[in-house]
């Protein structure tokens, strides 16, 4: 796509904002951005049913070129991809699906945004630790099975912000989907994870750098969450919430939905199992579960070599697995071994005294090489 091109189609995102399908009327009707350009002034002749009100801010488009231009040179200062749709090899082509796809998007970090496989987590922001739980479970399994899946939801408190840093954990490309331009990260309390986001997975948003943060934004972030994936996944969710318009908009765009059951005193599943109760999601109480329902199958598991002196034995030798582990596994399979009880994650930090995340990844790694287990209540078994 030529340089023209884009910054034309940028333009047309900011003379008619928040209104997507309308976007996408007037660029298909037109065939492109630059025509739309060139013939801004005859626009109501050629679109019928064009409003006159339309039609007139159509005329002004060249009032938002500077501004455009402006945007562009701060992506290819930062290093932001910005991603139109007229540009189908590098547009997220489940999104192009979407009658109401946004015409650009502004991604940052290394997020292949047509991988093989992708879900989105979404939930309420006021979790549980029941909530969190599902989250590094569903991610150390998909990581387990499915490698290279990648988790999308929207950074915000509670199930956003657990479902990333769940992933980050068990190995897994995560993105966030903003609400706002890429010059902020809101909340600022979770700026570090974002930045760790992006050295396999990433930030994306459809609006430009300087946007205000306000309540209408995140429903528009909401049909991003929901259409750029291919199943959506509520965690825990009240009756009412964000989560659950995501859920509608996945219906919507005809993508699967899923949900974990609560008990029916938990206030915060109560979305979750009025989902499952009116067929708005199926009941998933696994990744097992997701990847049943979604046909996807499990990638097989790399095994170890062994030596000849080893075969036969039907168990892979101390030795072996001794090789394949950092120094700090070994300190914290020696604490296991060591310890007359399972031992619980806070008790392992202030004994490991690594950061809580460093620490949930490498027992996650070992929980993938067999060498211990997690149990309820975020405790930790010794295998071997």
């Amino acid at each position: 796509m030529s340089e023209q091109e884009l910054l034309y189609t940028m333009a047309i995102t900011r003379l008619l904002p928040l209104d997507a399908k309308a976007q996408q009327t007037l660029l298909q009707t037109m065939g492109s951005a630059t025509a739309v350009f060139e013939n801004r002034q005859d626009v109501s002749r050629i679109i019928a049913d064009i409003s006159p009100r339309a039609a007139r801010i159509v005329q002004t488009m060249e009032t938002q070129l500077p501004r455009c231009e402006k945007e562009l040179e701060y992506a290819r200062t930062h290093h932001i991809r910005v991603l139109a749709y007229g540009d189908e090899e590098k547009y997220p082509r489940r999104l192009r699906e979407c009658e109401d796809a946004p015409l650009v998007l502004y991604a940052l970090g290394q997020a292949d945004f047509n991988a093989r496989r992708i879900v989105s987590v979404v939930g309420t922001r006021r979790c549980t630790e029941y909530g969190r739980d599902l989250c590094r479970q569903l991610t150390a399994d998909l990581a387990r099975q499915l490698p290279e899946t990648l988790v999308v939801s929207g950074l915000a408190y509670g199930i956003d912000i657990a479902a990333h840093r769940a992933a980050l954990a068990a190995g897994l490309p995560t993105v966030g989907v903003l609400a706002h331009g890429l010059d902020q990260v809101y909340p600022q309390l979770h700026r570090q994870t974002a930045i760790e986001m992006l050295a396999e997975g990433g930030l994306l948003t459809e609006f430009m750098t300087e946007t205000r943060i306000e309540k209408i934004n995140f429903v528009q972030r909401n049909r991003i969450v929901a259409s750029l994936s291919d199943a959506t996944i509520v965690v825990e969710s009240a009756e009412r919430g964000g989560s659950l318009i995501t859920a509608e908009m996945a219906n919507g765009y005809h993508r699967e939905v899923f949900a974990f059951p609560g008990r029916p005193c938990d206030a915060v599943s109560a979305g979750c199992n009025h989902l499952i109760r009116s067929n708005g999601a199926t009941l998933i109480t696994s990744a097992d579960d997701l990847i049943t329902d979604l046909g996807w199958q499990p990638e097989p598991v790399q095994k170890e070599l062994f030596t000849d002196a080893d075969e036969g034995t039907g168990e892979e030798p101390a030795g072996a697995d001794a090789a394949c582990l950092s120094p700090e596994e070994h300190q914290i399979l020696q604490l296991l071994r060591s310890a007359k009880e399972d031992l619980a994650l806070t008790q392992l930090t202030e004994a490991t005294t690594l950061p809580t995340h460093r620490l949930t990844s490498l027992l996650i790694a070992l929980e993938m090489k067999g060498m211990i287990k997690a149990l309820p209540g975020n405790r930790y078994h010794c295998i071997k």
